[in-house]
């Protein structure tokens, strides 16, 4: 249990050190995403986003694993 959390903290601390380099990624924008605005609505889905992230982490944790 003691690694997982010096593990995860390393991780948050190197994501808030990468932050203004992340911010400028395009996720939450990229094509396949669903954003409708309409007059007094708007719906965002990230949809391809999602899937992009679940991919990308499903392949650390595969290569973590090995």
């Amino acid at each position: 249990m003691q690694q997982i959390l010096i593990t995860l903290g390393i991780i948050l601390l190197v994501l808030g050190l990468l932050w203004s380099w992340l911010s400028q990624l395009p996720l939450g924008r990229l094509p396949g995403d669903i954003h409708i605005e309409r007059e007094n609505f708007s719906f965002h889905f990230p949809l391809m986003t999602g899937l992009v992230i679940s991919i990308v982490l499903t392949l650390i944790m595969w290569w973590l694993r090995k």
